[in-house]
């Protein structure tokens, strides 16, 4: 089992993840994109959304999202101490990521997922150490989708490593891909697809899928290397708060054509997790 023990020399990158709002509204919590209200009162709606060269660029917000053990003061610290949390551009999507090296590819769909991935490894936020001989990190992912929201397009291990110069590197794997497809030759996957009607700032659930669950093998491991690993998980194409305005307000008095076409009117939204750091 991996060392939950932080390694004896200090990492000042050793951070957590979090994505919360950073409004000047006075509204809690004001992160959807269909009742997006900008992000301070000089700055709303369609009048500086759409006349301005900053205000369109604003994103919704986001959540923090915390695994503690109870709801309260003491645990809600004690879980962001340890770096047990995750970050969510606005869906309130779940995620569990756990690393050690003996889980199991059935793991992943475990009803007791949870509990064997913090009796077999440590979860987002913690530190394997010491690889044993001849074995690679493996990683517990699950994620679900909001239940109120959009179905997820694919689950992604972001890793970051140090090579034998001291050079950095960074490789993204999809480990995770909706609806049956496949990576190519060359690590490609196709799109998801799109089901996004902009002139009426809806979309369909009719892709993606409502969960997915794997155990990833690192294919790249040097166990004398400096490594870090985490999930990041992309929902299917919706529209952005900007299609909602454009909707509402747009539509009716210029036409759609009016908008600049720099403005994004689609988004995919995300969540991404604290990191898993190996160290030798």
């Amino acid at each position: 089992m991996p060392s939950a023990v932080s390694p004896s020399v200090t990492n000042p990158f050793n951070f957590g993840m979090i994505g919360s709002t950073d409004t000047h509204m006075a509204l809690p919590g004001s992160v959807d994109e269909n009742n997006y209200w900008g992000y301070s009162p000089s700055a709303t709606r369609v009048t500086e959304t759409f006349n301005s060269t900053v205000n369109w660029q604003m994103n919704a917000a986001g959540y923090a999202a915390v695994w503690a053990t109870e709801i309260t003061r003491e645990a809600l610290f004690d879980a962001m101490r340890r770096k047990e949390v995750y970050a969510s551009t606005g869906p309130r999507v779940t995620v569990r990521f756990f690393g050690g090296w003996d889980y199991e590819s059935d793991d992943a769909y475990r009803h007791d997922l949870v509990r064997v991935g913090y009796a077999r490894g440590v979860p987002m936020g913690g530190d394997m150490t010491d690889a044993p001989m001849g074995k690679s990190p493996r990683f517990l992912i699950r994620a679900v989708k909001d239940p109120d929201g959009a179905n997820l397009d694919r689950v992604q291990v972001v890793k970051g490593w140090h090579d034998g110069t001291g050079e950095l590197h960074e490789k993204v794997y999809n480990v995770a891909l909706s609806d049956g497809r496949t990576e190519d030759a060359g690590g490609k996957a196709m799109p998801v697809g799109n089901t996004v009607d902009v002139a009426n700032a809806s979309y369909s659930n009719s892709i993606g899928d409502s969960e997915l669950a794997v155990v990833w093998e690192d294919p790249n491991f040097d166990r004398s290397q400096l490594a870090v690993y985490y999930v990041r998980v992309l929902e299917i194409p919706t529209p952005r708060w900007t299609a909602y305005d454009a909707k509402f307000y747009v539509m009716k008095l210029w036409g759609l054509g009016s908008l600049s076409e720099e403005i994004p009117l689609v988004t995919q939204e995300r969540a991404y997790t604290s990191p898993i750091w190996y160290t030798p």
